[in-house]
């Protein structure tokens, strides 16, 4: 155990609980999903930095059948005394009363990710009820809350020689549109924190199901364990992951990665366990430090020739696995979402450690040196040959009446804002949609069949594709490193296939696509996926769309008196423009799904995993999520 004062006197208020019920969405992002989850991350964050700082090697989370949380950690425990200031017990100030806590100035912790302190306060306040158990100072304590006030006392228990906190909370119905935890988001969570935390042990358990579901967590080689977990799907390069580190001071930097021969980069970065994924100043210096450090060593290996120009950042990161994981004593975080460091000091640092002990390693290690820097050669080839393939495009676009591809039925109004494209599946599809559409606002582009799978693809064979060529002239955002959102031509992108096993894999080849090089299309929610009915349902004097057999089965139920006919769609084409206008075109009466990031590794990770090279974890995947294969997609 490291000595640390964290005590009463240690606890500083920065004041006040006023709004967070009243606005909850400015604390937790969300009342949906998101921030139920959040609710389960902001009380692990504070067991996770009592591991950092050396003090709890052990968390539990049991999601129980009651719908309450529960999470255990042998930690120090929360501190029990008075604060003088307020005559009431630490414990009740961290869990009552916004900012409170030991990362504000005192002692109680060096590093660690909270950097608002809202965290506790803010699951209290949005909870029915929560109790809190403190074993510290040689007794067991316990004190309950309801929606965020005190309903008993910190009540002194039963003497114990172990140390830690408990926290159980029940979400507030009135606040969140459902209580559904998700385990597997949950458990991707759970992993990369284990991950990132050598050494450290965390389960995670689901008592709602029978049996009782468990997952434990706990990785000795750290970030090594990470970067071989994310390369587990992919082809690699060279056998033995790449790993250096660096502290001084409070600084401290962990860098493991591993070159494989895909064509996209995968690279995570992290500060004091908060995943940055807007990256920052430690994701800047290990980006300039890596291409100036293979360069050099390309040059000093004779690999490169004198007459040959420097690789390029992006020859370099091709195929790239890397976790960028940093620690420092007073992180600055750009915006309240906390994803973007702003530390000027961190580039610098990170930038030294890569330059010398990458260099380092290479120089030991000749043999992984040189197929690193074949495949950025290959890589420097093939973006030679996509700027061709750009250019040509330009050309060809110059020669014709119109930059904008032939097939592209356009919207009359030229604001982004109040513009939608839609991506439809097929020319017959594509012939409805165009009758069908309010022409103010809505394009259409028709696509052919399944378009090129560019898991598989470097850019220049992407952008010979047509239907590619076609989405990214139409959307005007341009690709890859050209890629600017500020030209994006729409503010609603909306894919439109039918709704069998070919429409749902050509939505998921567009997905990739625009995972893999629009990225900022889909964080900035301008990507929506349509949602066309399955059934036609007519009686005598109405007619009903169901969207689902257990849609349908209720819309049977309420007519079961009379005569009904039901038409089931095989594709969009069996629709006439009335009906697809009626039920998926109308901003008044459709459903549209919004396709959101919700965990950048786990979204990596599905697309290596569906449209990757490697067949037997497309199986594994298949066959564990067959039960929810309308999920798969979204």
């Amino acid at each position: 155990m490291k000595k640390s004062s964290y005590d009463a006197k240690d606890i500083t208020v920065l004041e006040g609980l006023a709004a967070v019920r009243k606005r909850p969405s400015m604390y937790i992002g969300s009342t949906g999903s998101r921030g139920l989850h959040h609710l389960i991350y902001e009380v692990v964050d504070n067991s996770i930095d009592e591991a950092m700082g050396g003090f709890c090697d052990n968390i539990l989370v049991v999601l129980n059948n009651d719908n309450s949380v529960t999470v255990i950690d042998n930690g120090r425990g929360i501190p029990v005394k008075k604060v003088e200031r307020f005559n009431k017990p630490a414990v009740e100030i961290v869990l009552t009363k916004l900012h409170a806590g030991g990362k504000f100035g005192g002692e109680g912790y060096k590093v660690s990710g909270g950097l608002h302190g809202v965290g506790v306060s803010v699951v209290n306040a949005l909870s029915e009820k929560l109790v809190v158990e403190v074993r510290r100072d040689g007794h067991i304590y316990r004190q309950d809350f309801v929606r965020g006030e005190p309903v008993t006392g910190l009540i002194k228990g039963e003497k114990t020689d172990t140390h830690g906190t408990a926290i159980t909370f029940y979400p507030d119905k009135e606040i969140f549109e459902e209580i559904d935890y998700k385990f597997e988001i949950l458990a991707s969570r759970m992993k990369e924190m284990a991950f990132l935390n050598k050494g450290l042990k965390i389960t995670l358990a689901d008592s709602r199901e029978k049996p009782e579901k468990k997952e434990v967590y706990q990785y000795e080689g750290g970030i090594v364990d990470f970067v071989k977990y994310l390369c587990e799907k992919k082809d690699v390069l060279h056998k033995k992951v790449i790993y250096f580190n660096n502290v001084v001071k409070d600084q401290e930097v962990e860098i493991a990665m591993q070159y494989t021969d895909g064509y996209s980069e995968s690279i995570f970065s992290f500060a004091n366990n908060i995943n940055t994924t807007e990256g920052g100043t430690h994701l800047s210096g290990f980006k300039g430090a890596l291409t100036r450090t293979i360069n050099d060593y390309a040059r000093s290996s004779n690999i490169l020739k004198e007459k040959d120009e420097n690789l390029f950042g992006e020859d370099i990161r091709e195929g790239l696995t890397a976790i960028i994981s940093v620690k420092l004593k007073e992180p600055q975080f750009e915006g309240q979402t906390k994803t973007k460091l702003g530390n000027s000091e961190m580039k610098g640092f990170v930038e030294s450690t890569v330059n010398t002990k990458l260099a380092e390693y290479l120089g030991e290690n000749p043999s992984i040196g040189r197929i690193i820097v074949s495949k950025c050669m290959d890589a420097s080839r093939a973006r030679a040959a996509a700027k061709k393939a750009r250019d040509l495009t330009r050309k060809k676009s110059l020669l014709e009446s119109s930059s904008l591809p032939g097939k592209l039925a356009d919207c009359s109004i030229n604001d982004p804002k109040y513009s939608e494209l839609f991506l439809v599946e097929g020319d017959s599809a594509g012939g409805s949609a165009k009758q069908a559409r309010d022409r103010r606002f809505q394009a259409i582009l028709p696509l052919k069949g399944k378009i090129l799978n560019v898991e598989k693809a470097r850019l220049h064979k992407i952008l010979s594709s047509e239907e590619i060529q076609a989405m990214v002239t139409a959307m005007g955002s341009g690709i890859g490193e050209e890629f600017d959102i500020e030209n994006a031509r729409y503010h609603k992108v909306i894919i439109m296939t039918d709704a069998d096993v070919d429409g749902a894999h050509i939505r998921t080849l567009i997905l990739t696509f625009l995972y893999r090089y629009m990225k900022e299309m889909i964080e900035t929610g301008y990507i929506y996926i349509a949602q066309p009915p399955l059934y036609q349902v007519k009686n005598e004097k109405e007619v009903s769309y169901a969207y689902s057999d257990r849609e349908l089965e209720n819309i049977k139920k309420k007519f079961e008196d009379k005569k009904i006919t039901v038409q089931q769609y095989k594709g969009l084409g069996e629709m006439d423009p009335e009906q697809l206008w009626e039920t998926t075109m109308n901003p008044e009466a459709r459903t549209l799904l919004k396709v959101e990031i919700e965990d950048a590794l786990i979204a990596d990770d599905v697309f290596s995993t569906l449209m990757g090279n490697k067949v037997e974890p497309r199986r594994e995947f298949i066959e564990k999520n067959a039960k929810g294969v309308s999920f798969i997609d979204i």
